[in-house]
């Protein structure tokens, strides 16, 4: 047992008494400090801290000199010492003193401004706003608004305050499978049309550090040895006149031929892969009635004319025929009471002529020369064809602004005339040399007037020109104008490989190959804008809707031949020439 009062330790107990230190004496108060003090630097926590030395000693004068100022007026006494006399008067003086009537002045202007701001600003905004008339359509008048003007080295400027932009593709991750995308759709299907070896697939198209990326592999897909990737922005995104421009990294090798890279634009009454809906309708672009509209552009006695007869190139292959086509399945020529025809009419009671044209932003080609640049078509293609496919040749007919831009001997066969120029591009827009971008473009102004005309650019600079002139009648087919394209034009990018394009060097081809577009913009001249599939001047949406299945039914290959052979089995309205009206 331990003892009260005592510690058990361990020899002996401890008193509390043995920690009792001596009294100090009161001459070292102030000299020496307790064993606690020292080891907690001279305060023990919980306690006051010890007065300096300067007051330790004999502090009460001190002290007493701090009554002193009580008697001394101090800035703020105001603030902690109560006067009802003061108090009193400033109450009496109400709320309308100067400073109050300051205050509430300054609150209503903060106010009448927020109000202006956030109430006026908009309604004022609303009322003065520039309308531009869809003529029906949809999407493309709400997408990325920027008031970006186009910086065109060519006539005239050219802005669009409400859409100069189309899409930028600067969201990575993006899907286009059918219904993913508001303004695309990356097409699942065989581009038989053109003999391709790829399928589109749309697993081949998507987005990634800020661009769109089409890719083309040697995938085994649908019996096919390779996939490819088309995006459309049909019945989604189309416009009609004015300049639109890509930036694009081409892809491969400029010096490596066999891939098909290509940027372009079509009519909407003709859906790209569909067959039956371009059967009779591209690549027309023709509002006359006489026998440009009528199959093989002959008569329909067999009697001529005979540069339809005898002027075709291929002769070897396809005859000495100048045409394959079927004739225009919605011309001029249509019976006046027909019931299937988009129209408009004319002032005479006769349909316009209505058609699928194309218009090529680029269609890229590699050289089959090693070390060389390759090149690109920048062209239209167009029906009814001239004689030999030659273009109306007059002094006003085409014009080039560059030594890197030329004629195309290729005129055209019996499917298309081509009305092309060749423009060399640049090594380091290629996907295997230094992959820069490079920005490809065309502006169109619509019509068959004097001033009708497609000009195509290349990063902002103008390479060539096809004027309405090259389009003009001609006399050995006796053929009318073929009009600067008119019609709602929707937008393609798209990467295949064909023979019919160009020679295949399978040899030196790498694998996966791969197009990046940086952006494609869309420019408008002011007070002349035109967007949407529907405009009075070339209606499409109820002709789309009545044919609704051959536009979404990829196995119609054909407008009139029967189910059994892949076709539609619809028949052509009733053509004046021909006698069925």
């Amino acid at each position: 047992m331990t003892p009260p009062g005592e510690r058990r330790g361990r020899g002996r107990g401890l008193s509390l008494d043995d920690h009792v230190l001596e009294p100090r004496q009161k001459d070292k108060r102030d000299q020496q400090l307790s064993f606690d003090e020292k080891k907690h630097g001279g305060s023990i926590p919980g306690t006051p801290a010890p007065l300096s030395p300067s007051i330790r000693g004999d502090g009460v004068a001190e002290i007493k000199m701090w009554g002193d100022y009580d008697a001394e007026a101090e800035p703020d006494d105001c603030l902690h010492e109560p006067d009802a006399e003061q108090d009193r008067k400033a109450s009496n003086k109400g709320i309308f003193s100067p400073r109050g009537v300051l205050n509430i002045g300054r609150l209503a202007v903060i106010g009448l401004g927020l109000l202006a701001l956030f109430g006026g600003y908009p309604v004022i905004s609303w009322l003065t706003r520039h309308k531009t008339s869809t003529k029906g359509g949809f999407n493309l008048a709400g997408i990325n608004a920027t008031g970006q003007v186009a910086d065109l080295k060519i006539g005239r400027s050219l802005v669009d305050p409400d859409t100069p932009t189309i899409d930028e593709f600067n969201r990575d991750g993006r899907s286009f499978y059918p219904g993913d995308d508001p303004f695309w759709t990356a097409m699942d299907l065989h581009y038989w049309g053109t003999d391709n070896y790829e399928w589109y697939d749309p697993s081949a198209v998507t987005t990634a550090n800020g661009s769109l990326v089409i890719t083309l592999d040697q995938i085994a897909t649908h019996n096919l040895n390779f996939r490819g990737g088309m995006l459309q922005s049909w019945n989604q995104l189309y416009f009609t006149g004015g300049y639109i421009e890509v930036a694009m990294v081409l892809l491969g090798s400029p010096d490596i031929p066999g891939l098909w890279p290509a940027a372009w634009m079509m009519g909407n009454l003709g859906r790209a892969g569909f067959g039956a809906t371009t059967d009779g309708m591209w690549p027309y672009t023709y509002d006359s009635c006489d026998v440009g509209t009528l199959p093989n552009q002959t008569f329909a006695n067999g009697t001529g004319p005979i540069a339809a007869q005898t002027t075709g190139v291929y002769v070897d292959k396809y005859g000495p025929y100048l045409s394959y086509l079927p004739g225009q399945r919605l011309s001029r020529c249509t019976c006046r009471n027909s019931d299937d025809h988009p129209g408009p009419k004319h002032a005479d009671g006769s349909w316009v002529g209505r058609s699928a044209p194309e218009i090529n932003i680029i269609e890229a080609v590699a050289s089959h020369v090693r070390g060389s640049r390759g090149f690109a078509s920048m062209s239209a293609q167009i029906a009814p064809f001239n004689t030999g496919y030659n273009l109306t040749d007059t002094p006003s007919s085409t014009e080039f602004f560059s030594p890197d831009a030329e004629l195309n001997s290729y005129t055209g066969s019996v499917y298309q005339q081509a009305a092309s120029g060749l423009v060399y591009t640049k090594r380091s827009a290629y996907e295997d040399t230094q992959a820069t971008f490079s920005s490809y473009g065309f502006e169109y102004n619509p019509g068959s007037d004097p001033d009708s005309y497609i000009l195509w650019t290349v990063d902002g600079d103008p390479m060539w020109r096809l004027n309405s002139q090259a389009l003009g009648p001609d006399a050995g087919t006796q053929i009318g104008q073929r009009p600067i394209p008119y019609e709602p034009m929707y937008i393609l990018l798209n990467l295949g490989i064909s023979a019919s394009f160009t020679t295949v060097d399978w040899r030196h081809l790498t694998w996966p190959a791969t197009m990046l577009v940086d952006y494609v913009r869309v420019w408008q001249v002011e007070g002349e804008e035109n967007v949407g599939c529907d405009p009075e001047n070339a209606p499409t949406a109820a002709y789309i809707e009545k044919h609704k299945e051959a536009y979404y039914n990829v196995n119609l290959t054909t407008w009139t031949e029967t189910r059994e052979r892949g076709g539609y089995a619809q028949s052509f309205p009733g053509n004046s020439m021909l006698g069925q009206c």
